[in-house]
This record gives structure tokens, C-alpha cells and sequence, in this order.
């Protein structure tokens, strides 16, 4: 393949991601940019009144009660320092002041699905409640992973869950790849252990370890999440290296709540928020980076296969507001 083929290869797939997000952010920009409008409509002026429009507005696209008061905080700053700002700036700035939230948060960028060249394998466990999408998140990771020539394996710890188990297998079917697998009601930790002992044997670029997500029982959760990573160390020491737990974007304030109990219970390095297709709440992505300062590493914009993104600062904002 030539050079220009290889870029041109490229830009067809920025091009084909920016529209997969822009259609998978359509039901939160339509909700969002309709309720901005509304909340300027006969003003001429930033005003008191404008401004508790707008708290509602983001309070509504489920952006969370302490990133809204940051974010309206900052605009009165500004309002205060230009006293003739106008409605018809607003959303310039509102868009400026989410954008710099967005980087003041996840100072890490990345750039696609590769890994450090001194992490091999490179070891994620992948953590959330059950129902959002966390065995369907490590699928539609591993075919990234895969379709970027790396070598992968699949571990299904999540063992309390004959469900999870059957759906990763079909995922590895699907891409491609092995499950290290000791089927239901077995330890975690043991499979966890196997997983990485595969991957070093085996020469595996990443493996992803799937765990049980059940909140209700917290004490147990902790307790599971800190053997597993006990154990995959005595395999290799500096590993996972990465944790990331995955935040359905659809269930609004829920999404703070699970992600406030999986950072009690273990170091969360990256998020993964997904079916923000399905919903007008998307703003969720800018306050849970927000409040727990954890940087969104992807994002889920439809159920396809490639529908597992990078997460891309400055590209969700443009989405976000409709350019």
C-alpha cells in the first residue's frame, strides 16, 4: 500500500467515525440545542433568567448537579468581565467552557486502539454492573484490537453468569480470538490468573479479563476485585494495566452512582461509556469525567461492531453542538 492510499485509507475512516458519532449523539444534540434555543428566545442579554435556563438545560442532558454549577459559574465570570455579551454568544461559549472541561479532565489523549510498546501483554480488566454492556464493550474492543494486528485473548471471569460466559465466547467466535473459560461458578481469579499466564506464554499483544458486576453485594465486589488483581500480579507485578470500567449513558444519574461504588472498590484508570445512541442524557460523559477525574477512553454510538470509539475530545464538543 502506498502512502496516499494509506492516508487516504485514513481520513475515509475519520470520516466514517465522525458520522457514526454525529448520528449516535443525535437524540442528546436535538434535545439539547432545542432547550439552548429556547432558554435565549427573546433575550437580548445574558441574564439571571437565561442563565437558570440554561442550568436546566444541562441538568436535563444529564451533565450532574456539580459540573452544571462549575459550568455556570465560569459563564458569569465571563458575563461579569464582558458586561455587553450577548444571547447570540452564548452557545460559542457555553461550547468553549464544555471543551476546556472536557481537556482539563482528560489530559490523557488517545489516539486509537493501540497499546505501550513495554506492556506485553498489555492486561485490562473490565468492570461494571451487569446490563451495561460490558461483555458487548470487551467484544467490539477486541475486534478493534484485533483488526489493528494485535494478537488478543478474552478472559470470561465473570463466572456467576452462565449468560456472560456463552456471550463472550460467541464474541471470540465472532472476531476470531480464544476465551480462556472455566465455565460457570468457578473462581475468577483462577481464570483471571490462566488468562495472563496464556497470554505470556503465547506471545498475546492484550488480553482483556471480563468480572461480575453486582453491586448489591459491595463488600464482596471489593473483595473479588482486590484477589484478582493479587493474583494476575504474582503473574506479571505492574499489572492490570488498566482498569476500566464501562457506564451505560443512557441511565443518566445511575451512571455517577455505579462509577462512585467501582472507584471505591478499585483503582478505575479509564471509562468506556456506552449507548449514548439510545439516548438524550450524553451530557453524562461530561460529568462523570468531571467529578471523578477519570479520562473517557471510549465511547459506544450504535450497536455495530465498529461502533466503539475512541474517545475524541474536540469531536464529541463539535458533535455535541452541530458542527
Amino acid at each position: 500500500m502506498g502512502i496516499f492510499s494509506f492516508f487516504s485509507k485514513k481520513n475515509k475512516e475519520g470520516e466514517k467515525n465522525k458520522e457514526a458519532l454525529n448520528q449516535g449523539l443525535e437524540k442528546t444534540k436535538t434535545s439539547f440545542l432545542s432547550k439552548l434555543t429556547k432558554a435565549i428566545a427573546g433575550k437580548s442579554v445574558v441574564d439571571e433568567e437565561v442563565l437558570d435556563e440554561l442550568e436546566m438545560t444541562l441538568l436535563s442532558a444529564d451533565v450532574g448537579p456539580q459540573t452544571t454549577i462549575k459550568i455556570i459559574q465560569r459563564i458569569e465570570e465571563r458575563v461579569k468581565k464582558d458586561k455587553y455579551l450577548g444571547v447570540s454568544e452564548l452557545d460559542k461559549i457555553l461550547k468553549s467552557e464544555i471543551a476546556k472541561l472536557l481537556e482539563e479532565n482528560n489530559l490523557t489523549t488517545f489516539e486509537n486502539f493501540d497499546i505501550p510498546e513495554d506492556k506485553k501483554p498489555y492486561i485490562i480488566l473490565v468492570v461494571g454492573v451487569n446490563g451495561v454492556g460490558k461483555t458487548t464493550t470487551i467484544g467490539k474492543l477486541a475486534h478493534q484490537f484485533h483488526k489493528a494486528g494485535k494478537k488478543v485473548i478474552l478472559g470470561a471471569g465473570d463466572t456467576f453468569r452462565a449468560a456472560a460466559v456463552d456471550q463472550l465466547k460467541i464474541w471470540g467466535e465472532r472476531v476470531g480470538i480464544e476465551v480462556i473459560s472455566h465455565g460457570m461458578n468457578t473462581d475468577p481469579a483462577s481464570v483471571a490468573f490462566d488468562t495472563v499466564k496464556y497470554a505470556m506464554e503465547n506471545n498475546i499483544d492484550v488480553a482483556i479479563i471480563d468480572t461480575a458486576g453486582r453491586l448489591q453485594t459491595k463488600i464482596n465486589l471489593m473483595n473479588e476485585l482486590s484477589k484478582i488483581k493479587k493474583v494476575i500480579q504474582k503473574a506479571t507485578p505492574d499489572a492490570p494495566h488498566e482498569v476500566l470500567l464501562v457506564l451505560d449513558g443512557s441511565t443518566g444519574q445511575n451512571a455517577f452512582i455505579q462509577a462512585q461504588e467501582f472507584t471505591k472498590a478499585t483503582q478505575v484508570s479509564a471509562l468506556a461509556i456506552t449507548k449514548l445512541d439510545g439516548t438524550a442524557k450524553g451530557g453524562v460523559v461530561i460529568g462523570v469525567s468531571d467529578q471523578f477525574k477519570i479520562p473517557v477512553k471510549y465511547i459506544g454510538v450504535g450497536e455495530g461492531i465498529e461502533h466503539l470509539q475512541i474517545f475524541n475530545k474536540q469531536e464529541f464538543v463539535d458533535s455535541l453542538f452541530g458542527n
